[in-house]
Protein backbone atom coordinates (compact mmCIF):
# COMPACT_ATOMS: atom_id res chain seq x y z
CA UNK A 1 0.00 0.00 0.00
CA UNK A 2 1.39 3.75 -0.64
CA UNK A 3 -0.32 6.34 1.39
CA UNK A 4 -0.80 9.99 1.00
CA UNK A 5 -1.71 13.49 3.37
CA UNK A 6 -3.21 16.02 1.30
CA UNK A 7 -4.71 19.16 2.98
CA UNK A 8 -7.64 20.96 1.90
CA UNK A 9 -7.15 24.74 1.43
CA UNK A 10 -7.08 27.43 4.07
CA UNK A 11 -8.34 28.44 6.60
CA UNK A 12 -9.30 25.09 7.76
CA UNK A 13 -6.61 22.40 5.69
CA UNK A 14 -8.67 19.78 6.10
CA UNK A 15 -6.97 16.60 6.11
CA UNK A 16 -7.45 14.12 3.30
CA UNK A 17 -5.78 10.58 2.63
CA UNK A 18 -5.07 8.86 -0.39
CA UNK A 19 -4.17 4.96 -0.29
CA UNK A 20 -2.90 3.13 -3.04
CA UNK A 21 -3.57 -0.76 -3.03
CA UNK A 22 -1.17 -3.01 -4.56
CA UNK A 23 -3.04 -3.26 -7.35
CA UNK A 24 -3.30 0.10 -8.52
CA UNK A 25 -6.23 1.00 -6.87
CA UNK A 26 -7.18 3.92 -5.25
CA UNK A 27 -9.34 5.23 -2.20
CA UNK A 28 -9.62 8.84 -1.14
CA UNK A 29 -10.52 9.49 2.54
CA UNK A 30 -12.38 12.35 2.62
CA UNK A 31 -11.63 14.12 -0.62
CA UNK A 32 -10.83 17.77 0.73
CA UNK A 33 -7.96 18.64 -1.81
CA UNK A 34 -8.42 19.87 -5.69
CA UNK A 35 -8.96 17.36 -7.93
CA UNK A 36 -5.76 17.97 -9.62
CA UNK A 37 -3.69 17.03 -6.63
CA UNK A 38 -5.14 13.64 -6.40
CA UNK A 39 -5.21 12.98 -9.44
CA UNK A 40 -1.35 14.54 -10.28
CA UNK A 41 -0.57 11.42 -7.90
CA UNK A 42 -2.56 8.93 -9.02
CA UNK A 43 -0.93 9.66 -12.59
CA UNK A 44 2.30 9.80 -11.34
CA UNK A 45 1.69 6.11 -9.69
CA UNK A 46 -0.42 5.07 -12.50
CA UNK A 47 -3.27 4.18 -10.69
CA UNK A 48 -7.11 4.16 -11.11
CA UNK A 49 -9.71 6.03 -8.61
CA UNK A 50 -12.16 3.70 -7.51
CA UNK A 51 -13.60 4.07 -4.19
CA UNK A 52 -13.61 7.66 -2.25
CA UNK A 53 -14.81 7.46 1.12
CA UNK A 54 -16.34 10.64 3.28
CA UNK A 55 -16.37 10.65 7.02
CA UNK A 56 -19.17 13.02 6.76
CA UNK A 57 -20.69 15.43 4.57
CA UNK A 58 -19.30 18.95 5.55
CA UNK A 59 -18.30 21.46 2.66
CA UNK A 60 -14.62 21.28 3.69
CA UNK A 61 -14.57 17.04 3.62
CA UNK A 62 -16.38 16.68 0.43
CA UNK A 63 -15.08 19.29 -2.09
CA UNK A 64 -13.46 17.45 -4.89
CA UNK A 65 -16.15 14.79 -4.25
CA UNK A 66 -18.37 14.99 -7.48
CA UNK A 67 -16.22 16.18 -9.43
CA UNK A 68 -13.64 13.01 -8.66
CA UNK A 69 -16.42 10.72 -8.73
CA UNK A 70 -17.71 11.79 -12.36
CA UNK A 71 -14.30 11.53 -14.06
CA UNK A 72 -13.19 8.42 -13.10
CA UNK A 73 -16.82 6.40 -11.90
CA UNK A 74 -15.09 5.79 -8.73
CA UNK A 75 -18.14 4.78 -5.91
CA UNK A 76 -18.45 7.24 -3.49
CA UNK A 77 -19.90 6.57 0.07
CA UNK A 78 -21.21 9.17 2.01
CA UNK A 79 -24.42 8.75 4.92
CA UNK A 80 -27.61 9.96 3.06
CA UNK A 81 -28.54 12.09 6.42
CA UNK A 82 -25.54 14.12 5.19
CA UNK A 83 -26.27 15.07 1.44
CA UNK A 84 -28.71 18.09 0.30
CA UNK A 85 -28.37 20.79 2.19
CA UNK A 86 -27.50 24.70 1.76
CA UNK A 87 -23.62 25.58 2.00
CA UNK A 88 -22.45 22.86 4.86
CA UNK A 89 -23.65 19.57 3.68
CA UNK A 90 -22.80 20.69 0.11
CA UNK A 91 -22.51 17.07 -1.67
CA UNK A 92 -26.12 16.28 -3.73
CA UNK A 93 -25.30 12.56 -4.71
CA UNK A 94 -23.46 9.46 -3.27
CA UNK A 95 -23.61 6.01 -4.39
CA UNK A 96 -24.09 4.51 -1.22
CA UNK A 97 -24.11 5.08 2.55
CA UNK A 98 -22.32 2.31 5.01
CA UNK A 99 -23.05 -0.58 6.76
CA UNK A 100 -22.30 -0.77 10.41
CA UNK A 101 -19.23 -3.27 10.50
CA UNK A 102 -19.38 -4.02 7.27
CA UNK A 103 -15.92 -4.11 5.50
CA UNK A 104 -15.36 -2.96 1.47
CA UNK A 105 -12.52 -4.13 -0.17
CA UNK A 106 -10.06 -2.39 -2.20
CA UNK A 107 -7.54 -5.56 -3.63
CA UNK A 108 -5.66 -6.13 0.05
CA UNK A 109 -7.42 -3.45 1.85
CA UNK A 110 -10.33 -3.42 3.76
CA UNK A 111 -11.96 -0.24 5.30
CA UNK A 112 -14.44 -1.13 8.03
CA UNK A 113 -17.01 1.38 9.13
CA UNK A 114 -18.25 2.69 12.30
CA UNK A 115 -21.30 4.71 12.52
CA UNK A 116 -20.42 7.46 15.39
CA UNK A 117 -22.85 10.30 14.89
CA UNK A 118 -22.84 13.34 16.71
CA UNK A 119 -20.57 15.73 14.76
CA UNK A 120 -22.82 15.78 11.80
CA UNK A 121 -26.32 12.74 12.03
CA UNK A 122 -24.30 10.50 9.25
CA UNK A 123 -20.72 10.70 10.84
CA UNK A 124 -18.52 7.46 10.53
CA UNK A 125 -15.38 5.95 11.66
CA UNK A 126 -13.10 3.53 9.15
CA UNK A 127 -10.90 1.72 9.91
CA UNK A 128 -7.84 0.26 7.49
CA UNK A 129 -5.09 -1.80 8.69
CA UNK A 130 -3.31 0.39 11.33
CA UNK A 131 -5.26 3.72 10.39
CA UNK A 132 -8.20 4.65 11.92
CA UNK A 133 -9.71 7.86 10.19
CA UNK A 134 -12.17 9.68 12.47
CA UNK A 135 -13.28 12.91 10.73
CA UNK A 136 -14.31 15.03 13.06
CA UNK A 137 -15.55 12.47 15.38
CA UNK A 138 -12.36 12.38 17.51
CA UNK A 139 -9.51 14.74 17.35
CA UNK A 140 -5.92 14.35 18.71
CA UNK A 141 -6.68 15.53 22.57
CA UNK A 142 -10.43 16.24 21.55
CA UNK A 143 -13.61 15.26 19.70
CA UNK A 144 -15.63 17.59 17.02
CA UNK A 145 -18.44 20.36 17.69
CA UNK A 146 -21.91 19.98 18.11
CA UNK A 147 -23.25 23.54 17.38
CA UNK A 148 -23.83 23.27 13.71
CA UNK A 149 -26.39 21.81 12.11
CA UNK A 150 -27.28 18.26 12.76
CA UNK A 151 -24.79 18.04 15.48
CA UNK A 152 -25.96 16.18 18.45
CA UNK A 153 -23.99 16.23 21.88
CA UNK A 154 -25.57 13.13 23.45
CA UNK A 155 -25.13 11.61 20.27
CA UNK A 156 -21.61 12.41 20.20
CA UNK A 157 -21.21 11.02 24.11
CA UNK A 158 -22.64 7.84 22.44
CA UNK A 159 -20.00 7.57 19.45
CA UNK A 160 -17.16 8.09 22.22
CA UNK A 161 -18.48 5.46 24.35
CA UNK A 162 -18.71 3.23 21.03
CA UNK A 163 -14.68 4.11 19.97
CA UNK A 164 -14.05 2.96 23.77
CA UNK A 165 -15.27 -0.66 23.17
CA UNK A 166 -14.10 -1.20 19.77
CA UNK A 167 -11.20 -3.71 19.80
CA UNK A 168 -8.63 -2.39 18.22
CA UNK A 169 -4.90 -2.25 18.79
CA UNK A 170 -3.41 0.27 21.23
CA UNK A 171 -0.71 1.03 18.13
CA UNK A 172 -3.39 2.05 15.64
CA UNK A 173 -2.66 5.28 14.22
CA UNK A 174 -5.48 8.12 14.81
CA UNK A 175 -6.14 10.24 11.44
CA UNK A 176 -8.42 12.67 12.16
CA UNK A 177 -9.92 15.33 9.93
CA UNK A 178 -8.14 18.34 11.51
CA UNK A 179 -4.80 19.09 13.01
CA UNK A 180 -2.06 16.45 14.46
CA UNK A 181 -2.06 12.49 14.05
CA UNK A 182 -2.18 10.31 17.59
CA UNK A 183 -3.06 6.65 18.91
CA UNK A 184 -6.00 4.72 19.78
CA UNK A 185 -4.17 3.91 22.98
CA UNK A 186 -2.99 7.75 23.78
CA UNK A 187 -6.45 8.72 23.22
CA UNK A 188 -8.44 6.12 25.15
CA UNK A 189 -6.34 6.82 27.83
CA UNK A 190 -5.44 10.54 27.56
CA UNK A 191 -8.01 12.45 25.78
CA UNK A 192 -10.35 14.95 27.93
CA UNK A 193 -13.27 13.87 26.38
CA UNK A 194 -12.85 9.67 26.12
CA UNK A 195 -11.75 9.63 29.68
CA UNK A 196 -14.00 12.10 31.48
CA UNK A 197 -17.01 13.21 29.19
CA UNK A 198 -17.81 9.37 27.70
CA UNK A 199 -17.29 7.65 31.03
CA UNK A 200 -19.72 4.51 31.38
Amino acid sequence: MKFFQLNGPAPLFTNSYLLISEGGHGAIIDPAASAEEYNRILSREGATLTHIFCTHGHFDHVGAGEQLRTQWGAKLYCEPSDLNSPWLYPLTVSDSGYTENQPISVDELTFTPWHTPGHTPGSVCILCGDCLFTGDTLFAGGAGRTDMDGGSYPQLIASGKKLKRLPIPAETKVLPGHEGTSTYGYEMENNYFITVMCQD
